[in-house]
Formats: C-alpha cells, sequence, structure tokens
C-alpha cells in the first residue's frame, strides 16, 4: 500500500527542514513524516526505518521531505475502532452542514449568512446549537428572536431541527459522498469482529442518515452510534469517547480513533485512546502535534494510507527503529 504525506508518532523523534538546516536531520518534533513515496505494509510492531538518508539530505534542499518506510506487522486488533462523523465518513461541513445553516436562516428571514471562512472559524465550537447560540451571543441576536434564555434555547432547537431536516435531504439524495476507502477499513473491522461505532457532536438523525444511506443498511446495523445530546458536554470533553467505550464494553485503551479535528483528537487523547487524523477541507492547518497518527484521508488503493492493522499496530508498546 502507498502512502502519502502521513505523521506517524513513534517514541523517536525524526523530521527534515528545508532551511538553513537543511543537510541535517532534525530531532525537533514529536513525528515521523512520510513522504508521498513511503509505504505502510499492513500487519506485529510497527518498524520504521530511514532509507537512504544521504541522499533524503540532498533533497531536503530542495524542500521535499524526509523518506520513511513504515511497516506494521502485527496480529493485535483494536477491541474498538471509533469514527468521527464530520469530516472523517463524509465532508460534509462546507456543501452540507454550512448550506443548510443558511438555508435555515434565509427561511426564517434571519438576514444571517455564514461564509465559508466563519464557518471554519466556528466550526471550533462542537455542536450546531452551541454554534449558533455562540455566534448570536457574539454578534447579537436577530430581531425576530425571542428575548428571554429559556425562548431563545427553543428558538435554537427549532432552527437547529430545521437544518437538520434540510441536511438529511442532501443525505438522502446522496449528493454528499464517503471519504476514500472509508467503508473499506469499516468492512476490515467487522469481518475480524472489531467493534465498530460513529461518535459525533452532530444530531443523531443526522449522523444516522450518514451511516444508513451512505454505508448502507447490512453495515448500519452493525455500527452504533453516539451522538448529538447523549453527552451533556461535547468535544472537545472525552465523554462521548468514554460513554462509548464503557457501553461497548471496551477499555479506553484498547481502541483507535479516527478524527479530522483538533477537538476530536483532543477528546479522544483525554480519553486515554490512541488517534488517527485524516484531514479535512476545514481542519488542514489545524495542531496534530499529539496525534499517533496524520493522513490525508485513508485512501483507495493503490494509494491506500493505512488499513485496520495499522490501527492495531499502534496499540504495540515496543516500537523497532
Amino acid at each position: 500500500m502507498a502512502a502519502a504525506a502521513a505523521v506517524i508518532r513513534p517514541p523517536f523523534t525524526i523530521s527534515s527542514s528545508s532551511s538553513s538546516k537543511s543537510n541535517s536531520t532534525l530531532l525537533s518534533r514529536k513525528s515521523i513524516i512520510l513522504s508521498s513515496t513511503s509505504s505502510i505494509v499492513g500487519c506485529s510492531r510497527l518498524n520504521c526505518m530511514i532509507k537512504n538518508q544521504m541522499s533524503t539530505s540532498k533533497k531536503n534542499a530542495s524542500g521535499s521531505r524526509l523518506l520513511v518506510k513504515c511497516m506494521a506487522s502485527s496480529s493485535v486488533l483494536p477491541k474498538a475502532l471509533l469514527f468521527d462523523c464530520d469530516g472523517v465518513l463524509v465532508d460534509t461541513e462546507k456543501d452540507g452542514h454550512r448550506i443548510s445553516f443558511n438555508d435555515t436562516f434565509a427561511e426564517r428571514e434571519l438576514g444571517v449568512t455564514w461564509d465559508v471562512d466563519l464557518y471554519g472559524e466556528l466550526l471550533k465550537i462542537g455542536g450546531g446549537k452551541e454554534r449558533m447560540t455562540a455566534y448570536f451571543n457574539k454578534v447579537g441576536w436577530p430581531e425576530k428572536a425571542p428575548k428571554s434564555e429559556e425562548e431563545r434555547k427553543e428558538f435554537i432547537a427549532s432552527l437547529h431541527k430545521r437544518k437538520t431536516e434540510l441536511f438529511m435531504a442532501l443525505i438522502e439524495k446522496k449528493l454528499l459522498p464517503l471519504r476514500p476507502s472509508v467503508a473499506k477499513l469499516i468492512d476490515q473491522a467487522l469481518e475480524k469482529g472489531v467493534k465498530v461505532a460513529v461518535c459525533s457532536t452532530s444530531n443523531e438523525k443526522a449522523v444516522s442518515a450518514i451511516v444508513s444511506f451512505l454505508l448502507g443498511p447490512q453495515r448500519a446495523e452493525k455500527i452504533q452510534i453516539y451522538a448529538g445530546d447523549v453527552v451533556p458536554r461535547k468535544k472537545p470533553d472525552p465523554a462521548i469517547y468514554l460513554l462509548a467505550a464503557d457501553t461497548l464494553g471496551v477499555e479506553p485503551s484498547s481502541c483507535v480513533v479516527v478524527e479530522d479535528s483538533a477537538i476530536g483528537l483532543a477528546a479522544a487523547k483525554a480519553a486515554g485512546m490512541k488517534c488517527i487524523i485524516t484531514k479535512s477541507g476545514y481542519t488542514a492547518d489545524e495542531d496534530f502535534l499529539n496525534a499517533d497518527a496524520v493522513f490525508d484521508c485513508i485512501g483507495d488503493p493503490p494509494e491506500e494510507r493505512f488499513d485496520l492493522a495499522f490501527c492495531g499496530s499502534l496499540l504495540e508498546k515496543q516500537y523497532v527503529s
């Protein structure tokens, strides 16, 4: 399997630089960066070997990344594979949720529009109802909004309900596709008896629609969903991941999470879980320093970035360099 632009985090630290130190290997970051020519071969322990170090140093001068070949060979598998939804299963935010919010605001004649950049900032707030509340608290509530706090909660809930209906219509029409190899990784887990769940701050109906319509009913009936207000505190709080581990009957330390955002990463790590980042459109430039691995996506063959065996290798206690 070919791996592209990934960050793997074993205990040793190696990176490259294209600045004045371009001819040396720097031990300054807690990661190993894989170039598009690196490969990960799935299935006991993660073996990372530096290839052609001298020629790589020369390449560094022209700005390319250090070439590292990682091989995962393990019989260890996660007890549970936990996915975020938006940005992980489907890149829904810009052309899904944002559009549905704006259509809802237009229907209610609120005079509010969230452009692409503004919505990117608002995504730092977990949960749609919380996002709207924080926005209106900051810029001022629409004239048509009620005045009392309790009525405003009901107003926000009604907006969110309508927004979810509009979003679900997009999903049912399959206008937003699954991200590359999401279904394949889920199939690998289910075939090996690894429990699979989706843990999201989004509305439960919206998450269920994505799982049912895009992953299909056969997969959906085997996937647990933890979403919306199922926990009182949303990401970056670890509550939703701890709830998933508890109800699935597994230890948090035996779980691997696939996330796309810094707040999701914070939630997973606070829960004591391994976390792989697959960057999405809005999160590409976020800080993922604490992630166990960072990829641009899971990837379809022949450019598959990682597989279930690689997820299992992250649980190994020993690494050989």
